[in-house]
């Protein structure tokens, strides 16, 4: 399939954010073939030097974060705040569908990039706000990361922790590529309301509600005063069959056994444990649960006798639901990630592969990843598409407002 054939191929849309959640959803607009105009300050989106910056992230030789975030979008300098470069970014949205904006409210008032004011210059225009904790409210000015918003504000953390220990601090960016995809659908939505009225709008999200959806189970249990204390350690679970378990190998076993009934017996048999099946501690889900940490104890011993391998192929050919527990260093080995489309080949010599979107489809492929752009390497070929000329651009990189 041509990228010409590709579902948003023809679509245009100003990228004007900066960091991970939103560029991230403007790039999965990208991989389905819009043409995605990243406008950015004199400065750059920092994005460009997280690497380096943030304590988090992993130390390479190739700028991953930056080629994975801003694939196949054009790079544009237009310095916002200053009044030159407004006639232009005006006439960069009158002719766009999509704009995608995650400045908080004040900035976008002084910067008259609020909904109202470029619906004045286009109306088709969908206008797309990615926020911290949304758009109303007491805290709607407030800054937000995600593991501010997403995660620490929702509960996630906490509901996630084991009894008297910390909660744990998520990897960068986790919550941002969650709440990038509800941008995206808001943004699908939109543009079907545009088919049937003609008619452009504001859609948005939030990282606190993304958290919050996320965090589902646990927060609509608090809607209705239902709590659970915080995770007991593995040694003694609520059950042992929802449990990690260590094996000879040092790698991790997730359990999850939802349908005991179902897969008691399996599970004995695969361990190698058969009397177990009718142990009286154990032959009931409820005697199960009473006597989780000895069955906890019982487990851990046998799958600590073997290697990963020897209990993917037992647990498997009983099957018995299970996952290894990944380390980074095997993502790139993994071969179903590959296989399902998870993992991609791209066309950037320095990064070879790289993650997909997670959206599949029956009647397209997403768009092959080239290079992240240069800081304004497309400047004047998007001002010229624009309608600008050679001398109207000359003033505006004289007035610095270009770049």
């Amino acid at each position: 399939m041509t990228e010409t054939a590709l579902p948003l191929a023809g679509l245009r849309v100003l990228d004007i954010s900066s960091f991970i959640a939103a560029p991230a959803a403007a790039t999965v607009l990208g991989d389905w073939g819009a043409d995605v105009i990243k406008i950015e300050g004199p400065d750059g989106d920092p994005n460009r030097a997280i690497m380096h910056t943030s304590a988090n992230y992993p130390k390479g030789e190739v700028n991953y974060p930056w080629h994975m975030d801003s694939r196949n979008k054009r790079s544009l300098v237009l310095d916002l705040k200053n009044p030159a470069a407004r006639p232009a970014l005006d006439r960069l949205i009158a002719a766009s569908d999509i704009l995608i904006c995650n400045f908080p409210p004040p900035v976008r008032e002084k910067l008259r990039l609020a909904y109202d004011d470029v619906k004045a210059i286009n109306p088709r225009l969908i206008y797309a706000s990615l926020t911290g904790y949304g758009e109303t409210g007491p805290d709607r000015d407030r800054p937000g990361f995600d593991a501010t918003a997403y995660f620490a504000r929702s509960g996630l953390l906490d509901a996630q922790r084991y009894e008297g220990g910390p909660p744990g601090v998520p990897g960068p960016a986790q919550g941002d590529r969650a709440t990038a995809m509800g941008l995206v659908s808001a943004i699908l939505m939109a543009l079907m309301h545009r088919m049937k009225t003609g008619e452009g709008s504001w859609v948005g999200t939030s990282l606190l509600g993304n958290g919050l959806w996320s965090c589902g189970v646990i927060a609509q249990a608090a809607l209705v005063g239902a709590y659970l204390p915080h995770r007991p350690p593995p040694d003694r679970p609520r059950s042992a069959l929802g449990n990690i378990y260590r094996t000879a190998d040092d790698r991790w076993l997730q359990i999850t056994i939802v349908r005991e009934d179902k897969l008691w017996a399996p599970l004995c048999t695969a361990v190698g444990r058969p009397e177990l099946i009718g142990d009286p501690r154990f032959a009931e889900t409820a005697t199960r649960r009473r006597h989780a940490a000895e069955l906890a104890a019982i487990l851990s011993d046998e799958f600590a006798r073997r290697d990963y391998e020897h209990w993917r192929e037992a647990l498997a050919s009983h099957d018995v639901t299970f996952g290894v527990i990944s380390r980074p260093q095997d993502v790139p080995d993994d071969l179903q990630a590959v296989a399902c489309g998870a993992i991609v080949e791209t066309a950037i010599p320095e990064m070879p592969r790289t993650l997909s979107n997670p959206i599949r489809l029956g009647f397209a492929e997403q768009r092959i990843a080239h290079a992240a752009p240069a800081l304004g390497q497309h400047s004047d070929e998007i001002l010229r598409e624009a309608g600008l000329g050679a001398g109207e651009i000359a003033a505006l990189r004289a007035s610095g407002a270009v770049r």
